[in-house]
């Protein structure tokens, strides 16, 4: 029997579930793996905050670092997340010989290079399933079962407090604050928000995502980023009448020289796969140039199925063996190579446009004279409510363009009298 000794950092949501799933499946690994998994040592500076389980208080410490030093560790489970002490710890236990697992998807992101060359010249296994999409083995996917494949795109649903936002916005005609406060309600969003809403959260893990489907590190503050917190319950029901839904989409793909990295809300046709992934649920779609289109869906974050990934990732060292890689080809093919991401000014779209116009002739003559003037086309009006006189909307879908057009033009007309505060701008991404 294999034994391997873990050392766990955090004993939060993600950290409970994995104490929970060890627990109560010691047995099942056992004998389907021949492996013994041992929580051998925690670290959790506020153990009386866990109501849930009651570890042994002899492998409990407030000391992290004691146990990245302690040398009956195999392997140190990282789940404290931020990107100071645990940038630390992680360094600290690779030098000490220490297999590392994280879910830690902001110190990827952020500080991947770092990490990633530390684990290959100490020679240690750097595993980190759980950072990106929760219990779906997107990264396992891209390591063995995708490796005949160049991938040319990534679109994805990898953030489930936004989508669980936006289904409740669509579904239940919500405003971004009702369904908000819904989604703390059930925990599905943090008191502070903001990573998630933001589109934060899902740029970091695009950037580990793409670093690994395109081969090079693709710089976090160079994804573009787009939130949710400006689309309302009207841009929604407008975009459905057009047949769209609108998701925070991750989207990576080669583009000419570069590619192209942003996250952003986004028009998709209803026939869209990724249209109807909802609720709190994840979806990563790569496209291979050998398989063709790939899904991977199911739970993108939540104690367990985020444990389940860690487990996976215990699992694969201890198939491995203890010594490590000896040189782990797909973690090297992303060192000191940078993909030059393409500025946002640069991409071509269509687009959904929402103006807040007074109701007087000519104003869609007006609006049009100035888009067509930066070389963009319409192809479809709506202006369902008339009010002479008054503030309505008047939506536009546009064909392709330049962005740095669509800007240009867009700034010409919030500057006119007939306009009423701030054009919406949503892109659309056709199947």
């Amino acid at each position: 029997m294999k034994k391997i000794n873990i050392g766990l950092l955090g004993l939060g949501q993600i950290g409970t579930g994995l104490y929970e799933i060890l627990a109560a499946k010691k047995g099942l690994f056992a004998c389907q793996l021949g492996v013994s998994f041992e929580l051998k040592r925690i670290a959790e500076k506020y153990p009386e905050r866990n109501k849930k389980v009651r570890p042994p208080k002899k492998i409990m410490t407030k000391d992290a670092f004691s146990v990245v030093r302690d040398p009956s560790i195999d392997v140190v489970v990282e789940l404290i997340g931020g990107t100071t002490v645990a940038r630390q710890l992680i360094k600290e236990a690779l030098k000490n010989g220490k297999h590392v697992v994280t879910a830690n998807k902001a110190l990827l992101a952020e500080h991947g290079d770092e990490i990633f060359a530390l684990a290959h010249r100490m020679k240690r296994w750097l595993c980190f399933e759980a950072s990106v999409g929760g219990g779906i083995p997107c990264i396992k996917a891209l390591r063995e079962g995708l490796a005949a494949n160049r991938i040319d795109s990534v679109h994805a649903i990898i953030n489930g407090t936004t989508n669980y936002i936006l289904t409740q916005m669509t579904a239940k005609g919500m405003s971004f604050a009702e369904a908000l406060a819904g989604a703390q309600k059930q925990g599905y969003a943090e008191a502070n928000p903001f990573l998630d809403v933001s589109g934060h959260d899902a740029a970091h893990k695009l950037a580990i995502l793409a670093r690994f489907a395109f081969g090079g590190k693709v710089k976090f503050k160079d994804i573009y980023c787009e939130g949710i917190t400006e689309i309302s319950s009207d841009d929604i029901a407008f975009a459905k009448e057009f047949g769209y839904t609108i998701k925070l989409l991750a989207i990576a793909k080669k583009s000419g020289s570069g590619m192209e990295a942003r996250v952003q809300p986004t028009l998709l046709p209803n026939s869209h796969i990724l249209a109807s992934v909802n609720g709190s649920f994840n979806a990563i779609l790569m496209r291979g140039d050998e398989v063709g289109d790939v899904l991977f869906y199911g739970r993108g974050a939540g104690p367990h199925p985020t444990a389940s990934a860690v487990i996976a990732d215990l699992v694969d060292i201890a198939k491995a063996g203890a010594e490590g890689p000896a040189e782990d080809r797909f973690m090297v093919r992303a060192l000191g190579k940078t993909i030059p991401v393409k500025s946002i000014f640069s991409i071509q779209s269509r687009y959904y446009l929402r103006f807040n116009v007074i109701d007087r002739p000519s104003v869609l003559a007006g609006i049009s004279k100035i888009l067509g003037k930066h070389g963009i086309s319409i192809s479809d009006v709506m202006q369902r409510e008339r009010s002479v006189g008054r503030v309505v909307p008047l939506i536009l879908l546009t064909h392709a363009t330049h962005e740095k057009d669509l800007r240009a033009a867009v700034r010409e007309i919030d500057g006119l009298s007939c306009i009423k505060g701030k054009t919406q701008v949503i892109r659309i991404e056709e199947a």
